[in-house]
């Protein structure tokens, strides 16, 4: 019997690269490092007795106070100053010429290296603190950078050859050094060495349906509602939750049904294609029907608002809704974690900008059932992107509560 040779066809996607598995790993330690830095004072403050201010008592220290004095006067920053006269002080203990204002191809190194007599192995030297001190660590040093270069774009850097200068992949501007791949890349390797070893990961936790539940019920008649419902079920970062606007949304007069959504670009996605969601009525469970929370939502602002511009718009204390402030992704982070602490959740601290996307992926596979394939169209990841999805899908601070009934038969 013959074999037929099959032959590739011009619709099979290429399989990804090491290179560009390498940039998804990358792209999401720096969305991490984002959803955690609303929390990044507390975690500060958890590892301070791991920077003792009795070891800063000679004159690379004395010289590391000052200078950070003189740059950062914030009160409310003392954790950060502490880890931050540290870091200067370690570098100029090796090299009296160090310069802690510089900042160029070496800098990435320079902060590495810190980070790493902090978090290394103990039986190489090194101090063995846990990866959550070098998330801490480098989050204190990104305010260092920023407060020298105040006026720098967050987003990834890298080097410009010519100048010898940080340059900003999208804009062309010096970046933040905290931020560049090489730090990216030592984090991410970092990371999987104390997987290894059994450190849990300090991603940020998903919020699972019943979070979504107590969360409704928390937020009754307030438009967080709707955004906390959006992102969940549509897998959306908070920053895109919050750049919906009314014409994205193309609700047919008396269908209650579903309402379908569009957006023209994404994170991933920056050629202009549409992506686009059927969100569907949801009978069974009304807390998380998105055609319920739509009519809350219109309920709320009422007919004197114009169904143009942001969606999610700021509400005063008193109820006002404002058309003229939108709702900030700083602000719905911080009304994440209040709400949270409302709750009574004492690992508040543990949910970030990302515990959305990643709670409602978690939904889709776990709760509905869905086929990976069905997962990454819905949240719009590439094949490359699978590695992020894969992240999403499980975290190392998700479920471990639940191990006990895993291998029950009935």
């Amino acid at each position: 019997m013959s074999t037929q040779k099959v032959h590739p066809t011009s619709q099979e996607k290429p399989i990804p690269t090491d290179e560009q598995v390498e940039d998804e790993l990358c792209l999401l330690d720096l969305e991490d490092a984002d959803s955690l830095l609303l929390h990044v004072q507390d975690l500060v403050t958890q590892h301070l007795d791991e920077f003792p201010e009795d070891q800063l008592d000679d004159e690379a220290a004395r010289y590391a106070a000052k200078m950070t004095k003189a740059s950062i006067t914030d009160g409310t920053r003392d954790g950060h100053l502490r880890i931050i006269k540290h870091y200067i002080t370690f570098h100029l203990r090796r090299n009296k010429k160090w310069d802690a204002t510089r900042v160029d191809d070496k800098t990435p190194h320079d902060i590495a290296a810190f980070i790493t007599q902090k978090c290394g192995p103990v039986e190489e030297g090194f101090e063995g603190r846990k990866y959550s001190t070098a998330v801490s660590t480098r989050a204190a040093l990104t305010m260092w950078y920023k407060n020298l270069r105040p006026n720098e774009s967050l987003t990834e850097w890298r080097l410009d050859s010519a100048t010898n200068t940080c340059q900003v992949c999208i804009h062309f501007r010096r970046g933040l050094p905290t931020r560049s791949r090489q730090v990216s890349q030592f984090m991410v390797g970092l990371e999987k060495t104390k997987a290894k070893s059994g450190e849990v990961s300090s991603s940020a936790r998903a919020l699972a349906l019943e979070d979504i539940h107590r969360l409704y019920k928390h937020c009754l008649d307030s438009n967080l509602t709707v955004a906390y419902l959006l992102a969940w079920l549509m897998l959306l970062r908070i920053d895109e939750v919050i750049k919906l606007r009314f014409e994205n949304f193309d609700k047919i007069p008396g269908e209650r049904r579903y309402i379908d959504i569009s957006l023209n670009t994404r994170k991933q996605n920056q050629t202009g294609l549409l992506h686009s969601w059927r969100l569907h009525a949801n009978d069974g469970d009304s807390s998380i029907c998105p055609v319920r929370a739509f009519i809350l939502l219109a309920s709320l602002y009422g007919p004197e608002i114009k169904k143009t511009g942001p969606l999610f718009l700021h509400v005063s204390a008193q109820g006002a809704v404002m058309q003229s402030q939108p709702l900030t992704a700083s602000a719905l982070s911080r009304s994440l974690s209040r709400d949270l602490q409302g709750l009574g959740y004492s690992s508040w601290a543990l949910y970030g900008t990302h515990s959305f996307r990643r709670g409602g992926c978690q939904y889709r596979i776990k709760v509905k059932r869905w086929s990976a394939d069905m997962v990454a169209a819905w949240g719009g990841w590439s094949q490359v992107e699978a590695v992020t999805m894969f992240r999403y899908f499980y975290s190392p601070n998700d479920n471990h509560e639940f191990m006990h009934d895993y291998d029950r038969n009935n």
